[in-house]
């Protein structure tokens, strides 16, 4: 009699599920998820449009309300955080998870679709194509089946996973054995400017022990990944300034200098030919010892089919492989524009040249000084450095003038492997899915999760859950379907773990 209370007492609390179980659990909650997935996918959410944005937040707290959290709006210049709160009666910790809601802009003019915001199930034809099919038809998917429309994979599709979790937990009656706050982030592709004031005057309610973000792809192998850190962002705008209006350059070729070919020359002198930065000091504080260096090496990566996915005959050297390059800074030119080109060309000399630069920051890389190293470089190279439109007397007085403006939105994070959030978590995935997860010392990309750790001194993990080749902040993004399956089991199997 004893034994069964026992077993009736774990139940209860859901520490004994199998993954067999969690698997079922999961199937069932896939095919009953899917007409809320289509709905909050239906909800433009490009972040520069706030009354869009209002409906998103309404949609989370009309869903976590229904699902016994308490929600609060966090307010701030332009959109709202939403913090949404459940307690758990015998709780001892509180676990902080971050989603983030907002979509990047869409040109739906690149879209092979008729709306972005209409989401179109599609299966793969025999020559490689997506065609689109029923959506009726999604109650029999197929694990290679996709859903196409935007933030399917970042980030609405983890959105809809963990409220399903929630679900089945009410369903089956399981509690977790920690508190949860759940933080929703509504302009994290703006960079989330007014996140890190927030944190810092919120910081008695979000205060938690441990943070978990569910957001991007997992490992290209498809295993189940989890990553202790990523590097931050900040970036630049360089514009350097020619004549005051285009010439024709019949008339003053090889007499007015071009601000484009000065600008591919400026460019090219930040790095060598091996794609390593050459500005003195970029690197400094970074090194790699023999543990750190262990745990690189040991990250699954094919070098030669990822080059062939590419179709690139070349890797810069930054690092001796790809996961110790992303342990450093990188200076990134993500964007530039001069005159015109294609069905728009002219015979001109452009009146300026634009660069629009990003630097990806490692915990040990201050911004400033990374963005005054790289301003200097410019002075250097014999420019008349502002911050702004230069006057008259600027561009005649100087050979040489560029405006230069920068803007630093967060930190990297990095937690130790060993961490107890990091060993619950592995606890969680073993259980699931009867495999150790990848584990990534750091993400090359970005979120903005270091405002967290910094002010609330919490440590903090990321579970990616979709695709990685699921074509986000690009056109025709979208979430594989078995992936969508295995996100609830993930988040499942990590409610259910004991903490």
């Amino acid at each position: 009699m004893k034994k069964i209370i026992i077993c009736i007492l774990i139940s209860s609390f859901g520490f004994s599920q199998s993954s067999q179980e969690l698997d079922v659990w999961a199937k069932d909650a896939t095919i009953k998820s899917f007409e809320m997935f289509r709905e909050i996918l239906s909800i433009p959410n490009d972040a520069n449009q706030l009354d869009d944005i209002e409906l998103n937040v309404r949609w989370c707290e009309e869903k976590f309300i229904d699902r016994g959290f308490i929600t609060k709006r966090i307010k701030t210049p332009k959109a709202p955080l939403l913090l949404a709160e459940k307690v758990f009666s015998k709780a001892n910790e509180t676990v902080l998870i971050y989603l983030q809601i907002d979509g990047q802009p869409v040109d739906p003019s690149r879209w092979f679709q008729e709306n972005p915001y209409e989401p179109v199930l599609k299966k793969q034809n025999t020559q490689g194509h997506w065609e689109i099919i029923d959506w009726n038809n999604i109650i029999n998917y197929e694990d290679d089946w996709r859903i196409f429309a935007r933030s399917t994979s970042d980030a609405k599709g983890p959105v809809v996973m963990f409220l399903n979790a929630m679900d089945i937990l009410e369903e089956k009656k399981l509690f977790p054995n920690f508190n949860i706050k759940v933080i929703m982030d509504f302009e994290e592709e703006l960079g989330s400017p007014n996140l890190p004031n927030a944190v810092n005057s919120n910081r008695r309610i979000l205060s938690a022990d441990h943070l978990i973000i569910f957001d991007g792809p997992k490992h290209r192998s498809g295993k189940p990944t989890l990553t202790f850190g990523a590097r931050g962002i900040s970036t630049i705008k360089l514009t350097i300034h020619g004549p005051l209006t285009a010439q024709h350059s019949g008339h003053f070729g090889n007499y007015v200098p071009n601000p484009a070919l000065r600008m591919a020359k400026l460019l090219s002198s930040m790095k060598d030919d091996e794609g390593v930065v050459t500005i003195p000091g970029f690197y400094d504080g970074i090194s790699i010892d023999s543990k750190t260096k262990q745990i690189l090496d040991r990250f699954p990566h094919d070098q030669e089919e990822f080059m062939k996915t590419l179709q690139i005959g070349e890797l810069d050297k930054v690092g001796d492989n790809y996961q110790e390059s992303i342990q450093f800074p990188s200076l990134n030119i993500r964007g530039m524009q001069s005159g015109w080109i294609d069905e728009k060309v002219r015979t001109i000399i452009p009146a300026w040249a634009r660069a629009e630069i990003d630097i990806r920051l490692v915990l040990e890389s201050d911004p400033v000084r990374l963005i005054n190293l790289v301003k200097k470089h410019i002075e250097k190279n014999g420019y008349l450095v502002v911050d702004r439109e230069p006057t008259a007397e600027e561009r005649i007085g100087n050979p040489k003038v560029a405006t230069f403006t920068h803007k630093i939105s967060y930190q990297s994070f990095r937690t130790d492997l060993e961490t107890k959030v990091g060993k619950w978590l592995r606890r969680a995935i073993i259980k699931g899915f009867k495999t150790d997860p990848i584990r990534i010392r750091m993400s090359g990309g970005s979120i903005p999760i270091s405002p967290f750790v910094n002010t609330l001194d919490i440590p903090a993990v990321t579970v990616p859950t979709v695709n990685r080749d699921n074509n986000q902040h690009s056109p025709n993004e979208n979430i594989r379907l078995g992936d969508y399956r295995n996100g609830i089991k993930t988040i499942l199997a990590i409610l259910t773990e004991p903490l």
